[in-house]
């Protein structure tokens, strides 16, 4: 009602249209005059304050600026470009100094003081956000469910001075649908870590579950910029960042085969020291090989051997296939020590993997070796793959790592594997183990040309 009574109708009428685009911020169009008015009211607040607080410079120094850019600016938008974002950092940089020794007559001041930042931070946004001119479109698409919770949640910290149930805040989170709603999620994260510490204390972040949470709900909805603030170790939303929150962008990454943003989330978990765990090597093996990106596998395959990591058969299967698809024998090598090291036996992608590499090595006796003792190990439920596997090395994987080496290295490895994959198919028909090829036309269709 205040707001209604102060206002003056000396702005256009196309702007005073416009709304906030935040929930229960309504449009403000003589906001110069309120901020000009909640700072002076804080000056007067202040002189009951010692002037060797702390807390007293902080509230002067920021509320002299913000009342001298108000009476020096007429223009909204000057005001805007001069007090803009970085007045909301400025209050809560201030709240986090409070020192919470208070004593004597000033403890009501300093609590009105605090009302009166509050109020300043309010119409600072209204006055950035009443004239935006993408505002119109943002309230009307934001989730009628999350509005309510967002209302309840604002008013019970901004009005009741009281932390809201914590039920709120995971409904909250479970009810976001669009970026809209994550926007508003991630405002009154910031309102109750501010609330948190300078009414009641609390210093903690939240914990790693819900913020795990969080970050689904942002992958849910496409907010991928939110979803990856979760992993900032300093934050203003309250938020803990761990290597879970990681997966779930991750995933996302995987789902897209977005190996930009594979990076972008594997520099912010080393940035912010997570720990990585071989969960993290499946995903990101995976996502390498469907981008068939072998130096980022390799780059990150000696980040996670450095880290100490203990990796998965599954992602030491997919680098090995990979290794074997390009013809790195030597490095192949270097991955069976590391699988042997924590492995008795092979998997089917590592035994197969093996063979490969020693059909490229020259030693095909040495290949069919290892495809015999497979062909002894493997589980009769995984027999038909194993056949098909062995099938494909033999006609499909040749042309494929010939076509990945460079000219004066493909000759040489097209006639090694022209003599020796006969002899390898000979030595399993010795061992009793025949495969569906004649070798004839294996040879003579210009697989190896």
């Amino acid at each position: 009602m205040f707001l209604r009574r102060v206002a003056r109708p000396l702005m256009m009428t196309a702007k005073l249209k416009q709304p906030t685009g935040i929930v229960g911020l309504h449009v403000v169009p003589n906001a110069r005059e309120v901020l000009i008015d909640v700072y002076t009211k804080t000056l007067e607040e202040i002189k009951a304050v010692p002037e060797d607080a702390e807390y007293c410079k902080d509230v002067e120094r920021f509320t002299r600026r913000g009342l001298s850019v108000c009476q020096e600016e007429e223009d909204f938008e000057m005001i805007e470009k001069r007090l803009g974002c970085g007045q909301a950092q400025h209050e809560l940089n201030l709240v986090g100094k409070m020192n919470g020794k208070i004593y004597g007559d000033y403890m009501q001041s300093k609590c009105n003081l605090q009302r009166n930042v509050c109020q300043c931070q309010k119409y600072s946004m209204m006055l950035r956000a009443s004239y935006s001119t993408e505002a119109g479109t943002v309230e009307s698409s934001v989730t009628e469910s999350v509005k309510e919770l967002y209302d309840k949640m604002l008013k019970s910290v901004l009005d009741q001075r009281s932390a809201p149930p914590n039920a709120w805040l995971w409904s909250l989170v479970q009810s976001c649908a669009n970026r809209e709603d994550a926007n508003l999620l991630f405002d009154i994260l910031k309102r109750l870590r501010i609330f948190r510490l300078s009414n009641l204390r609390i210093h903690e972040n939240f914990n790693c579950a819900f913020c795990q949470e969080i970050t689904k709900a942002c992958v849910r909805v496409g907010a991928i910029d939110l979803g990856k603030k979760v992993l900032w170790k300093h934050n203003v939303y309250g938020l803990t960042p761990n290597i879970g929150s990681a997966h779930h962008l991750l995933l996302f990454s995987k789902q897209h085969n977005d190996v930009k943003l594979l990076v972008e989330i594997m520099n912010l978990v080393k940035k912010n020291d997570l720990i990585l765990q071989p969960g993290t090597a499946d995903i990101v093996f995976s996502i390498c090989s469907q981008t068939d990106n072998w130096d980022l596998i390799c780059k990150y395959g000696k980040r996670f051997v450095k880290a100490g990591v203990k990796l998965r058969k599954t992602s030491l299967d997919t680098w090995m296939e990979f290794a074997s698809k390009m013809g790195d024998v030597d490095c192949l090598w270097k991955i069976e020590k590391i699988r042997s090291e924590t492995m008795k036996e092979h998997s089917l992608g590592s035994g197969l993997s093996c063979a490969k590499a020693f059909l490229i090595d020259h030693k095909p006796e040495d290949a069919a070796a290892v495809i015999q003792l497979l062909n002894q190990t493997v589980p009769e439920s995984r027999r038909q793959k194993f056949m098909v596997e062995l099938q494909k090395l033999v006609e499909e994987w040749p042309l494929e790592v010939i076509k990945r080496q460079k000219d004066e290295r493909r000759k040489e490895l097209a006639a090694t594997l022209h003599d020796d994959l006969p002899t390898m198919l000979s030595a399993l028909s010795n061992m009793g183990l025949r495969l569906n090829v004649n070798v004839e036309d294996l040879t003579r269709e210009g697989v190896f040309a």
